[in-house]
């Protein structure tokens, strides 16, 4: 079971912060540093000192760590128009050293769309399946060809298809609870499935839907990762786990229900849970950011039960 650092810097971040939090994932021998794309705080909080982007500050990381995996949970279509985005990835890719992978869904906080002046389209799902037509297939463009793209919502005419990754496939990652289309789109682009805050029950019917998928489309069902992104608040004690659910401002009760809370043992057990869900990836949200030994304790004692 891989474990991966997942953080929601738009709740209150710097780029310093977020530098400070890779560094301890890849010290304490995590997996992969990945974080949400959002512009707009959730929730009780300020969001102070205001939203950092999130390919600017994978790039920065990029440079700056040296072995952990960098990548988003999940980049919006609505952000971005896909051939920019194509580029962006790659280069970033290359900065790391063939590092990266995309996460890329349709978007859905219509809020941050307002605050940000960006448009919110109402057709985002066939926005989405352009975009992956468009990112994956300027990758997979040969050198020195052109490529060439008409769908209902973007157009490319000659694009030149560069630059190229540092790998030779960018991992894609598709992600939902969408019953029909999303396993579809899995089925057809994406290297991992991600299965967002759900009860191992729903992950497993969810993981179960996009197995079926794959095979439909031709594919190896075991030819994809499957995983789950979930809360995490860990205690040694009963004590340190309602002080950091407090830090958080959740209830202990709720967050063992709905993630990954309670001791070390708790944790590694429900794990084990997800893990026969059929998920062979943890994506833990760190939602206190500067609470570097909760890391460390997820390092010593949950990873190394896992290793």
């Amino acid at each position: 079971m891989d474990l991966r650092i997942f953080t929601e810097p738009q709740q209150g971040a710097t780029y310093d912060t977020l530098l400070t939090v890779a560094k301890a994932t890849e010290d304490l021998g995590f997996d992969a540093f990945f974080r949400s794309d959002h512009f707009l705080h959730m929730g009780d909080v300020d969001g102070l000192p205001g939203p950092t982007d999130a390919w600017i500050t994978l790039a920065g990381l990029a440079r700056e760590t040296k072995r952990i995996r960098l990548g988003t949970l999940m980049t919006a279509a609505t952000f971005r128009l896909p051939g920019v985005l194509a580029v962006q990835v790659a280069q970033v890719d290359r900065m790391s050293g063939g590092r990266v992978e995309l996460g890329l869904g349709a978007g859905w906080f219509a809020e941050e769309h307002k605050a940000y002046g960006i448009p919110f389209p109402k057709e985002r799902f066939g926005r989405l399946e352009e975009q992956l037509a468009i990112v994956t297939g300027m990758w997979a463009t040969e050198a020195g060809k052109t490529f060439d793209f008409r769908g209902t919502y973007y157009e490319l005419t000659g694009s030149p298809a560069l630059p190229k990754p540092a790998q030779a496939k960018i991992p894609v990652l598709v992600g939902g609870l969408g019953a029909t289309r999303t396993p579809r789109l899995a089925a057809q682009y994406a290297d991992e499935f991600n299965v967002p805050f759900a009860s191992v029950e729903d992950s497993a019917r969810q993981i179960g839907r996009v197995r079926a998928a794959a095979e439909a489309a031709g594919r190896r069902p075991d030819d994809l990762t499957y995983s789950n992104a979930l809360v995490v608040c860990v205690g040694r004690d009963d004590q340190e786990v309602a002080r950091r659910a407090a830090a958080i401002g959740r209830e202990v009760g709720e967050l063992k229900a709905n993630g990954l809370a309670g001791s070390p043992a708790e944790v590694v057990d429900k794990i084990g849970r997800y893990a026969g869900a059929g998920a062979g990836r943890i994506y833990l949200q760190i939602l206190d950011l500067s609470d570097l030994d909760h890391l460390e304790l997820i390092s010593t004692q949950v990873q190394s039960q896992l290793s």
